[in-house]
C-alpha cells in the first residue's frame, strides 16, 4: 500500500507532538505545492537521500490503439522522471553502504 498524505501527517504528529495539526498540514501542503510548481517551471526537485524528480517533454507521435489497431495522434506532453538516490537504492537491495 502506498503512503498517502494523511498517513504522513499522522507520522509527523506522532514524531512532533508539540506542533499543531494545522501547522503540520500547512507545511506538507507548502512542500508539495512548491515541488509541483518547480516541476511545472521545468526545474528539477532533489531530495537528498531519496531521489531526483524532473520533468521531461514527450514528443508528439502517432500511436496505435491496441484494441482496434487504428492510428491515434498523441500530442506533446510533459512527464515526470524519477531517479532514485544511490543510498536508497542500496538500502532497498540490502547492499552495504
Amino acid at each position: 500500500m502506498g503512503t498517502v498524505k494523511s498517513n504522513l501527517l499522522k507520522q509527523l504528529r506522532k514524531n512532533y507532538p508539540n506542533f499543531k495539526k494545522n501547522d503540520l498540514e500547512r507545511l506538507i501542503n507548502i512542500i508539495l505545492n512548491e515541488m509541483k510548481h518547480a516541476l511545472k517551471r521545468g526545474e528539477r526537485v532533489e531530495l537528498r537521500g531519496f531521489g531526483i524528480l524532473s520533468s521531461r517533454v514527450q514528443k508528439a507521435r502517432i500511436s496505435r490503439n491496441p484494441k482496434t489497431g487504428e492510428k491515434v495522434n498523441t500530442p506533446q506532453k510533459k512527464t515526470i522522471n524519477f531517479k532514485i538516490a544511490k543510498d536508497l537504492f542500496k538500502k532497498l537491495n540490502d547492499e552495504k553502504i
